[in-house]
């Protein structure tokens, strides 16, 4: 399911797009799916390698502990040899009997050879009287023990040198042939128990895969759903999710998130309800006007002069409101529309200030300009003078008689600053956080009176935020108003391969 929650003209818009085609492969795509052969793949790969390691340690020290007796009964038997004179032909009975008794012991084969090469004894009785020379069998003649695995054949080699008591001289040689059958019957005894644990480890791994996957994707299943829900229209519906710290933090921002979408509908809603209002009002008053002219018969002049005139005020009326409503649609486009100019900001104060000392004078309100240094920044003027004059008619039209508005301009190295004070009526403080929304006004029947549309204070935060500004508010109810507006002197915006650029004209 793909979702797109975004804000259009000042309207909340949820897309939802529900596919069936979605589930053709979305098996494969699954993070249940993935994250079992995840956990799996962790669990049981070290349990195989811990298998194969294991087994091959196993069998490397049983053939190195056969190793080990059988280099010490060759030793035993060299001593015997030794001692009985057995190359003289003394006590060979016994020592063929102890051979015969330890070859089957150790499923193997021992052959004593003289040092003339020739084998006196054969436990197979196979090679006796014959002549065997080979490396093993030179190396010790030499007086060199020598120990061969050969794996093909599954057999132990080992040659033993026959030497005199003060090891002075090799009188013969020792060969002792073991097999390892037994060693590697044991390992595949163990392996199959080995096994046998290893199912069993690797089903529980399973089992635990499959509940772990269920515990991390369950709650994304719910938020989903709520996602679904608000797709449908619904934004009451909080979840609250228990578990892991993370899952925690989704849950309150998601919850976090639902607020905001639920204050963005209401908005969108009383935005919807407040657009249609206000530009029905002035249609409204202009048909009662004309009503009125075509029900009388033979209206003076005068009276046909003054409605026509009520008419002219109700249409600029809604000439203006239509105004600041694409005004406000153009502020939501793409900031790549600004042009972006170096401007004077002392210079345009003034001017706006010179513009409306007449409006100002009309209710004896004082127009005070106060300038720290000359300031000169980049921004687009046309809209930059939009939004310093909404700021100062408000502090005219929303001010007592007599009274007076305040504008100062200071400047640091990065941003320069624009304060607009005013003696007027304020805003409680519950209201503070909401005049910036559109058709918002604390008392509308003023408003009216005063020709505002309720858009002012939302097309000049526009404004300022596209020059990657900010603007606050500081006032008191009965005490007047200020407006602290910070704009950077260099405009500077992020291109579409991430890099920043200047944007002048």
């Amino acid at each position: 399911m793909s979702h797109g929650i975004y804000i259009q003209n000042g309207v909340l818009v949820i897309s939802s797009r529900i596919k069936k085609t979605k589930k053709k492969n979305g098996f494969l795509y699954s993070m249940r799916l993935w994250l079992v052969v995840a956990l799996i793949a962790v669990t049981i790969s070290p349990l195989f390698i811990m298998r194969l390691v294991a087994l091959n340690n196993i069998e490397a020290q049983l053939r190195t502990r056969r190793v080990g007796e059988l280099s010490n009964y060759a030793l035993i038997l060299s001593n015997q040899i030794v001692r009985s004179n057995y190359f003289k032909g003394e006590n060979m009975e016994i020592v063929h009997a102890d051979m015969n008794q330890s070859a089957t012991m150790y499923n193997g084969r021992i052959l004593i050879l003289d040092n003339h090469y020739n084998i006196i004894k054969d436990t197979y009785s196979t090679l006796d009287g014959l002549i065997s020379i080979s490396n093993e069998t030179i190396q010790a003649m030499g007086g060199e023990s020598v120990k061969n695995y050969n794996k093909e054949d599954g057999m132990l080699e080992l040659a033993v040198p026959i030497t005199t008591e003060d090891k002075s001289q090799v009188l013969g040689v020792i060969l002792f042939y073991s097999s390892t059958l037994d060693i590697q019957k044991t390992c595949d005894s163990i392996g199959r128990s080995y096994n046998g644990i290893t199912t069993a480890l690797v089903g529980l791994c399973i089992l635990l895969s499959l509940v772990i996957a269920n515990l991390f994707t369950k709650p994304l299943k719910r938020v989903a759903n709520s996602i679904d829900r608000m797709a449908e229209g619904h934004f009451d519906e909080e979840i609250h999710l228990r578990g892991f710290s993370e899952i925690k933090t989704i849950s309150d921002s998601f919850n976090m998130m639902l607020k905001k979408m639920q204050k963005v509908e209401n908005s969108r809603q009383e935005f919807v309800s407040n657009v249609s209002h206000e530009l029905k009002t002035p249609i409204t008053s202009i048909k009662v006007l004309a009503d009125s002219l075509n029900m009388q018969e033979n209206v003076p002049n005068e009276v046909y002069k003054e409605f026509m005139q009520d008419i002219v005020v109700e249409i600029d009326r809604e000439n203006q409101i239509i105004n600041d409503l694409l005004a406000l649609v153009k502020m939501d486009k793409a900031v790549a529309e600004l042009n972006i100019s170096q401007v004077n900001v002392n210079d345009m104060l003034e001017m706006i200030l010179k513009r409306l000392r007449p409006i100002a004078a009309k209710r004896n309100i004082e127009l005070v300009f106060e300038s720290f240094r000359q300031v000169s920044a980049e921004c687009d003027e046309v809209k930059m003078n939009l939004a310093f004059t909404n700021l100062v008619e408000n502090g005219i039209k929303y001010n007592v008689a007599g009274g007076w508005v305040k504008v100062s301009l200071d400047a640091d190295h990065k941003y320069f600053y624009v304060k607009v004070t005013d003696s007027g009526i304020g805003i409680p403080k519950e209201y503070q956080d909401q005049i910036f929304e559109r058709f918002y006004r604390v008392d509308k029947a003023r408003s009216r009176e005063t020709g505002g549309t309720g858009l002012g204070l939302a097309i000049t935060k526009n404004i300022i935020l596209m020059h990657d500004g900010a603007i606050k508010v500081v006032s008191k109810e009965d005490e007047g108003s200020t407006f602290v507006v910070r704009i950077p002197l260099k405009y500077v915006h992020e291109n579409a391969n991430g890099g920043v650029k200047n944007e002048k004209n």
